[in-house]
């Protein structure tokens, strides 16, 4: 059995290996950005996602925080910090290179942290379908998260959009439901 900090490197150059793009942020491999394209044939394809990455200190037997940089619309993904359902990552924990699109092609709607998404997945599929591609469109478009590295620099230009921004309650006020 090798030692927390073997498995963590290995981890980290696995991931490295992969079609993933990734950045150490301050040179360590227990902090890093992970870009990764939606998987195919999901509501997610075609949209460039960026996870800031923290390894604590207890990986592997302790999993990691996951935040997503760019905004995403998804059950267990909160949509206006990133942050990821903790209840998630640890049912699911596996290395990040096979877990980040697990978790995008396999949410679940039963343990939310964004009930909204959780509520339309469960009851009107087409309207939440409708918003996760809007979602992909508009905030995981490859040019637009070329050179992001804090989730600050993304927040700005969020608030400069949040006046045309449509929740999905003013999308079901529009549409009568």
């Amino acid at each position: 059995m090798c030692s927390p900090s073997k498995r963590r490197d290995m981890d980290v150059m696995k991931l490295m290996m992969t079609d993933h793009k990734v950045e150490t942020v301050k040179d360590s491999v227990s902090e890093f950005i992970v870009e990764f394209n939606g998987p195919p044939n999901s509501l997610y394809s075609g949209g460039v996602w960026k996870v800031r990455v923290q390894l604590p200190d207890a990986y592997p037997y302790k999993s990691p925080s996951i935040v997503f940089v760019n905004r995403i619309y998804h059950p267990n993904i909160d949509e206006m910090s990133g942050s990821v359902c903790l209840d998630v990552i640890n049912q699911t924990w596996s290395p990040m290179f096979v877990f980040l699109p697990q978790l995008l092609l396999y949410p679940n709607p039963t343990d939310p942290l964004n009930d909204e998404a959780a509520f339309l997945m469960m009851r009107d599929p087409p309207i939440y379908e409708q918003i996760v591609k809007e979602h992909c469109t508009r905030y995981a478009k490859a040019d637009d998260i070329q050179g992001q590295h804090q989730k600050e620099d993304d927040e700005d230009e969020a608030d400069d959009d949040d006046d045309d921004y449509k929740s999905c309650e003013d999308e079901m006020d529009t549409e009568g439901i």
